[in-house]
């Protein structure tokens, strides 16, 4: 299978990279674990859930306590950099290719690999925007700074690149100061992640011209030798990525699909023979490329 890859690697006049939340564990962005209790003990230890997304999801009684919670989780999964450098080995397997990548992560680790933002299309969106929770407009804004004063409001200290988070004190704080709370620069409502959860979310400018040029991309090469490699996609949202891999793939002779997932690397019978299918992690996979 490895090498059939490599050819086909070597050889398809384009590349499609779908990535799902897999690639992000192979690299390291687990949510439970080590990672959950080394920056979320104090809310574990006071509401009982267990991992990140759960924490999410939690009904915090105010905002300062709520965003508490969120801009550590931004700050961890967005501006830290993974532990295990899968995205940066992935740039340079394909950082001479035509390549694309459509993805429904929102940690931005592609961009801090190196690959090119005008080759990205973030389907999701990324932790790193705020919106109008409402939204009263469809503009999104950077959060970079607002979150690094409420983290560093709760006792924690950033540090100059981003890539640890070190404790002023053993007890963070699970608050932040009211000032702190970003609220819209139009309606003064607080402000919220730009994810896609409800009908709420805001696909901004940025966003269409991003879908634009994937669009473009792919009538560039349709019928041509393009190859559509999956990495970590699974069923929580398959119409985004692996249906339409698929169907591009069955339509397109030249076309060849690869699924790189642990537990879950299938598919259709109809492009079976123009199918790679790898049940393993990802990172490894690719060290072996």
């Amino acid at each position: 299978m490895i090498e059939r890859l490599k050819k086909e690697l070597d050889t398809a006049g384009a590349i499609v990279i779908g990535a799902g939340a897999g690639l992000s564990v192979s690299a390291g962005f687990a949510y439970s674990g080590e990672r959950f209790h080394n920056y979320f003990s104090d809310f574990a230890h006071t509401y009982h859930f267990h991992d990140m997304y759960e924490g999410g999801f939690f009904p915090y009684e105010t905002l300062q306590e709520y965003w508490a919670y969120w801009s550590r989780y931004i700050y961890v999964n967005r501006y830290m950099d993974p532990p295990v450098p899968v995205y940066r080995d992935l740039y340079e397997l394909v950082k001479d290719k035509d390549y694309f990548v459509l993805t429904t992560n929102v940690d931005h680790c592609f961009q801090k690999a190196g690959f090119d933002k005008r080759r990205l299309f973030y389907t999701q969106g990324d932790y790193g925007l705020f919106q109008c929770s409402l939204p009263c407009h469809n503009v999104t804004y950077d959060n970079a700074e607002q979150i690094r004063e409420m983290v560093k409001a709760q006792g924690f200290e950033p540090d100059a690149e981003n890539r640890l988070l070190l404790p002023k004190q053993k007890n963070a704080g699970m608050s932040v100061p009211d000032e702190l709370i970003p609220r819209c620069p139009r309606c003064g409502r607080p402000m919220s992640m730009n994810l896609r959860s409800d009908h709420t979310f805001v696909q901004d400018e940025g966003w269409y011209a991003a879908a634009e040029r994937y669009k473009e991309f792919l009538r560039l090469h349709r019928g041509s030798h393009i190859l559509f490699l999956e990495l970590g996609v699974g069923g929580n949202t398959p119409g985004i990525i692996k249906y339409p891999f698929w169907q591009m793939t069955a339509e397109n002779p030249e076309a060849v699909y690869v699924c790189i997932n642990r537990g879950e690397a299938v598919c259709p019978g109809e492009i079976e023979g123009r199918s790679i299918c790898i049940d393993g992690d990802i990172g490894k996979v690719i060290e072996q490329l």
